[in-house]
């Protein structure tokens, strides 16, 4: 099989190159050929990826996370080439949940060298593809300030913005219409999930599956700003289900609006509400390991 494999080489603490060099071999070894697309900017390694896949390819390789994966949705979703994964970076939901190694490059690739290709929904927030989580309300909002700041790097910057924002954070109005159905809350945050975590293991739509045709729509209804930082923790547990502020609903359409709100999806900005989110049954076809039963 002939792949393109799109490399972000600062995934990984910078180790996403020399992931890549050593995926090129591994499958080299296995019989198959890869054309490597790494532009100067994102926009480069678009063009360079439209470019290859117009040439002729079986298949799209990642080295990266949940951005990197983000970036080329839209090149690969509904088409006939196979997906793959080589996580690199700093989130890793979306391998994660489809049981891709996230800590062991080399056995990724071993699994698109196994062929094993499972197929999966996606997204769509207006006309963007999204693989995990549309979110809106809190987290965006510490998002948009901790893009903002110069410094620190990494989580310590999201953490600092928790901590920001929480000092002025109020609930938002939010006014939700699913599958035509229109509904009002106020809300700390309302998320809209194909997979059930993003931001690098934030399990909020606990339970959500990337192969039912369905959208698991997440509210948080309002508390206390303590009672908010002791839930947080239970984001990453996926324990969060059980407070009664919990709020779920599966759907295949959700338009979300609130003034002055932000929607992130994969954890990249996708701009201001309101926002439709559809349901794209079917819509990708990655190498993975099958779906548990």
């Amino acid at each position: 099989m002939h792949f393109a494999l799109v490399v972000n080489p600062t995934s990984g603490k910078r180790h996403g190159e020399s992931i890549a060099t050593r995926a090129v071999e591994r499958l080299g070894q296995a019989g198959h050929t890869t054309i490597t697309v790494q532009g100067a900017d994102a926009a480069a390694a678009r063009d360079q990826l439209k470019q290859a896949i117009d040439a002729g390819l079986d298949g799209v390789l990642v080295v990266g996370g949940d951005g990197a994966l983000h970036a080329v949705l839209d090149h690969v979703a509904d088409s006939d080439l196979a997906f793959g994964l080589i996580p690199a970076g700093t989130g890793n939901d979306t391998a994660r949940s489809l049981g891709i190694p996230v800590k062991d490059p080399e056995a990724a690739v071993d699994l698109v060298i196994a062929g094993h290709v499972r197929t999966i929904d996606l997204a769509r927030a207006d006309e963007t593809y999204v693989a995990t989580v549309v979110a809106s309300g809190f987290d965006s909002k510490v998002n948009e300030r901790a893009n903002a700041m110069p410094w620190p790097r990494g989580n310590m910057r999201y953490n600092i913005g928790i901590v920001a924002e929480l000092s002025t954070f109020k609930p938002l109005p939010f006014t939700l219409t699913l599958d035509g159905k229109t509904i009002e809350r106020d809300a700390m945050l309302v998320a809209v999930g194909n997979g059930s975590s993003y931001g690098g293991g934030i399990r909020l739509c606990e339970g959500a599956r990337l192969d039912d045709g369905l959208l698991d729509v997440v509210i948080i209804n309002p508390v206390s700003k303590l009672k908010l930082l002791r839930v947080f923790p239970q984001l990453y547990r996926g324990t969060h289900t059980t407070i009664p502020e919990f709020e779920r609903h599966l759907v295949r359409e959700a338009t979300i609006s609130s003034s002055g709100v932000v929607a992130y999806g994969d954890g990249e900005r996708l701009g201001g509400l309101p926002m439709t989110t559809r349901v794209c049954p079917g819509a990708l076809r990655v190498f993975a390991p099958p779906a548990p039963a």
